[in-house]
């Protein structure tokens, strides 16, 4: 089967258009799929060239063009050219300008403004990397707290969390040792409890153990099934809810854990008063 191209034209570094092509990939499992990025484009020239590499291919175009002149050259010589294409931009910028009464900036590469929204998130990630794998005592000060044993993706979750602007702290379980008390005595419902298929768990701790040279007890599955199970206790004992996180990737798991949140939030609420 032939790979699809999946060519990323963009006036700054692509990233967004790099977001789309990735969600669009998960998409089709069976497919393959070859990314090409053309970043910093910038005059009609650098748009020509990238075009002719497309040419009689089979690839499908996403673009991210603030400047109208240059999302209507592509747009006619994607047109000429019949290859299939996705303006990212265009139509959003168009849309927020009629609703909005405003014009855009029209500034490639632009950011995002320094708001409270921004050091909000920035607060947040300090506070993931200050309390990561249950360093610190900052649970009663967290907005989420997850709990589950090691190489359950807490440490990245924490982060990713971080960014969407949720402090979030992480507890890791090990067999025969107590979890911090405070984790008892915290608001429940912003607790959340993960876990994994125990093979699966094997093969990233073994993956682990041959970059750092480990413990290969580590891996063992019998010593993994132990230490679910007395993490599935822990769990039970703290009445959270619990993901199962082998297949999931980061971003789907932290949407679940936010959504259990925010609704066993609004349950205690709505019980006390």
């Amino acid at each position: 089967m032939n790979p699809v191209e999946l060519h990323m034209v963009s006036d700054s570094t692509g990233e967004t258009a790099q977001r789309l092509v990735q969600a669009l990939e998960a998409q089709f499992p069976d497919q393959d799929f070859l990314e090409i990025r053309h970043p910093r484009v910038e005059t009609v020239a650098d748009l020509q060239l990238a075009v002719e590499r497309m040419k009689g291919r089979p690839a499908v175009v996403v673009y991210t063009l603030v400047e109208p002149e240059l999302r209507e050259c592509m747009r006619t010589l994607c047109r000429s050219a019949k290859l299939h294409y996705c303006d990212l931009l265009g139509h959003p910028i168009d849309a927020v300008a009629r609703v909005s009464g405003r014009s855009a900036r029209m500034k490639p590469g632009a950011r995002p403004p320094l708001n409270d929204a921004y050091f909000r998130r920035m607060s947040a990630i300090e506070f993931a990397v200050k309390y990561d794998d249950g360093l610190g005592r900052g649970l009663d000060q967290a907005d989420i707290v997850l709990v589950g044993v090691s190489r359950t993706s807490k440490t990245p979750l924490s982060i990713y969390l971080g960014y969407l602007g949720y402090k979030t702290a992480n507890v890791p379980l090990v067999k025969g040792i107590e979890p911090p008390a405070e984790l008892f005595t915290i608001e429940q419902s912003k607790i959340v409890g993960l876990t994994i298929d125990a093979q699966r768990l094997s093969e990233i701790r073994g993956e682990r153990i041959r970059w750092m040279r480990g413990d290969r007890s580590y891996a063992s599955l019998v010593e993994i099934y132990d230490e679910l199970d007395y993490a599935a206790q822990i769990h039970r004992r703290l009445g959270c809810p619990v993901l199962e996180v082998s297949e999931l990737s980061i971003e789907e798991i932290s949407h679940r854990i936010i959504r259990l949140v925010e609704q066993r939030a609004a349950e205690a609420k709505a019980q006390a008063s």
